[in-house]
């Protein structure tokens, strides 16, 4: 389905930020926020957020095979979920005036793909650009946590089994935070970065003020 220029009147806020830096828990403490002003939230996921989407986050994540999936593949099913999500569900609901809260978005490709998978932010924007059409966040939320904090918060996960992604070294997600840290700092009107060691109460206070003046 293409996708109309000008077409959104609400607004697209993305969370961005390593594993376990606490961007589920943010996005449902923001939404919480935002009814109580009287504003008609979506909140969503990638991968994932539609049937479809769910299917391949999936494979990504918990496909027998998936240690054998090389970085190309992950990347296109990444964008194919993306692609589904915006249309499916991201779209309609700007159209209609909501303010739409989705646990990542493109700029997570730039970095896992891009920088951690050393793809090269050619190939990756490229894909991105297909994926999205002109759909892009208004705000982006970076929760900043070190890499070690995050490590160690999977670590402390119930008693899950940490799928493909939390399952990568310390290298690579040092890459994926200093990703996140370069890409923030080149587009710093559009991106807010938070300091994930806060207090959860602190972080979803800063967040609110950033999100509530940048709304204004």
């Amino acid at each position: 389905m293409p996708l109309k220029k000008n077409h959104k009147t609400g607004k697209l806020i993305s969370f961005e930020g390593s594993e376990g830096s606490g961007k589920s828990t943010q996005i449902a403490l923001l939404a919480a926020h935002i009814q109580k002003s009287g504003l008609d939230v979506v909140s969503t996921r990638e991968p994932g957020g539609t049937e479809i989407g769910e299917q391949v986050r999936n494979i990504i994540v918990h496909n027998s095979k998936g240690d054998e999936m090389c970085a190309e593949t992950e990347l296109l099913l990444f964008a194919a979920a993306r692609a589904q999500l915006v249309r499916e569900v991201i779209a309609p609901a700007l159209m209609r005036g909501a303010i739409v809260l989705s646990d990542r978005f493109l700029d997570s490709s730039t970095v896992y793909q891009g920088i951690g998978r050393s793809l090269g932010a050619g190939p990756v924007n490229e894909i991105n650009r297909f994926a999205v059409g002109n759909v892009m966040p208004d705000i982006t939320i970076v929760i900043d946590v070190p890499t070690e904090v995050s490590l160690a918060r999977l670590k402390q996960r119930a008693s899950d089994l940490p799928d493909r992604m939390e399952r990568e070294n310390i290298d690579f997600y040092n890459k994926v935070r200093d990703g996140y840290l370069v890409l923030a700092k080149s587009m710093s009107d559009r991106f807010v970065v938070v300091d994930g060691t806060k207090s959860q109460d602190a972080i979803a206070k800063e967040i609110w003020n950033a999100v509530s003046a940048r709304l204004k």
